[in-house]
């Protein structure tokens, strides 16, 4: 992986390798005052449907962060750092509570890091819509 953008809907192999390794990543938000809101996650990234979702449970700061962006979406980015490699996947974030949706993050967040989550009932998903996607290897 060399510097550069990439296209977030069409990575090449090592970009997309590196996000299938398992990586503890960030999520950075907005606050209300603007300052940003930068917490430890599991991300999931999904090319295909131009996604990236982070579980959460409902009553988070970033899931507030999130909503209060309203029907627009919040601006976000996700990033993971290894040694000299990195990569950031940017766009709008919305929250998501169907069921399915939900399910759909866990399968992939146990995939990715070798654990089913627990169960939690006010779990939700957040799906970012990507606009930008760039890295370092």
């Amino acid at each position: 992986m060399a510097k550069y953008p990439q296209d977030p809907a069409a990575p090449d192999t090592s970009y997309l390798g590196f996000w299938q390794e398992r990586h503890l990543c960030t999520l950075t938000t907005a606050r209300a005052d603007g300052s940003p809101h930068v917490v430890p996650v599991g991300v999931t990234y999904d090319p295909g449907r131009r996604l990236a979702r982070v579980i959460a449970d409902k009553s988070s700061t970033k899931v507030g962060n999130v909503l209060a962006a309203g029907d627009a979406g919040a601006r976000v980015a996700v990033c993971q750092v290894d040694g000299r490699r990195w990569a950031t996947l940017e766009g709008r974030a919305y929250v998501r509570t169907d069921r399915e949706r939900v399910a759909e993050a866990e399968r992939r967040y146990a995939e990715r890091y070798g654990r089913t989550p627990g169960p939690n009932p006010t779990r939700v998903v957040i799906e970012i819509e990507l606009t930008r996607a760039m890295g370092r290897g």
